[in-house]
């Protein structure tokens, strides 16, 4: 298969050349009459031109293995891409035509805006032409940006949300996770891919009984009552540089679907926490206007977390969870929560 296609490329190749050098019908009938036509299959051509006879007698000692190595053709090591067609404009840069990308049992020939996709995967060779496509929509390796954007809760040890008579019982609206990620994807092979970065993650848990206050102990931190004030808000809030790796399916890339399809991914992360703090917000009884009170809790907060990573794709719509698998509190400074997160990747 392999000596098709370059034999196709090699015909381009000619096509292209005759088609920018002759001026006129009398100037093709002169070069006609100096070249050799290889044909194969029921239309297929190859177009050699020689311009000596020397030349003519050193080609029919040459194989057509021999021929494509004669060509001295440079292989990108990286995408694994061959070009055999480039043409150069007078600024001196260059614009590819034909360029071949060979992947295991998968070979993919661009020529200009067409794509020749060849998949040998299964028991029958099966051949696809597409126009107008983009050489780069999937290539081997990208970088991106995305944002996180959820809402926290944490489950007790015994697996479940605490229940709205715990003071550090979470609200659900409000309790916000926010992650702007930097994100590296390599494609180990079709629909198949390594997905890994880094990233800044905030995220706050808004408790449900505003009139408890999360204040920092002499040995622990404590969920005081508050009743000489009328509570508004009191939420503890802590902020992390993150680190993650997943392993990607792309139902969609896999079918020749592009988004249509579904995608699933899972792997672990780890962070490393930036700050931590805990804020009351009231008035006093009676009174008019109101006070904030912020205590620096992150004493009593695990320096590092750890957890795993889910996210399902549905077309542009992707989806992820966040479960930490250490507790929110160092062991007995607090109770034991082990946070979990859902929400939507933008």
């Amino acid at each position: 298969m392999k000596k098709y296609l370059l034999l196709f490329c090699l015909m381009a190749l000619v096509q292209i050349g005759i088609a920018s050098t002759m001026p006129s019908n009398d100037t093709y009938k002169t070069v006609m009459s100096d070249s050799v036509v290889i044909e194969f299959g029921k239309s297929g051509k190859v177009v050699i031109l020689v311009d000596s006879k020397e030349d003519f007698e050193k080609l029919k000692l040459m194989n057509i293995n021999q021929i494509i190595r004669e060509l001295d053709l440079e292989e990108n090591e990286d995408s694994g891409e061959l070009t055999i067609v480039e043409i150069k404009k007078k600024d001196g840069t260059t614009k590819e035509v034909v360029k071949v990308r060979e992947d295991w049992e998968e070979t993919e020939v661009y020529i200009g805006g067409m794509r020749i996709l060849v998949d040998e995967s299964g028991a029958n060779t099966k051949v696809r032409v597409e126009s107008g496509m983009k050489k780069n929509n999937d290539p081997p390796f990208r970088t991106y940006f995305n944002v996180d954007l959820g809402v926290n809760n944490y489950l007790n040890g015994d697996g479940k949300f605490p229940t709205s008579d715990n003071p550090y019982s979470v609200k659900g609206w409000g309790s916000w996770n926010i992650g702007i990620n930097w994100m590296a994807a390599q494609r180990i092979s079709k629909g198949f891919y390594w997905d890994f970065g880094l990233g800044f993650n905030f995220y706050n848990f808004k408790f449900e009984n505003r009139d408890f206050q999360a204040v920092r102990g002499d040995d622990m931190i404590d969920f005081v009552q508050r009743t000489d004030v009328d509570g508004f808000k009191s939420k503890i809030s802590a902020s992390y540089i993150m680190a993650m790796t997943m392993l990607e399916l792309d139902f969609g890339k896999m079918n020749d679907n592009g988004r249509k399809g579904l995608r699933i991914a899972a792997g672990p992360y780890a962070g490393y926490r930036l700050g931590g703090q805990s804020k009351y917000v009231y008035r006093e009884l009676g009174g008019s206007g109101r006070k904030k009170d912020k205590q620096n809790t992150g004493l009593y907060l695990n320096n590092f977390r750890y957890g795993i990573r889910g996210e399902l794709g549905v077309g542009r719509v992707k989806f992820f969870t966040n479960y930490d698998l250490n507790t929110l509190f160092q062991d007995e400074k607090g109770p034991e929560l082990n946070p979990i997160t859902f929400g939507i990747v933008f």
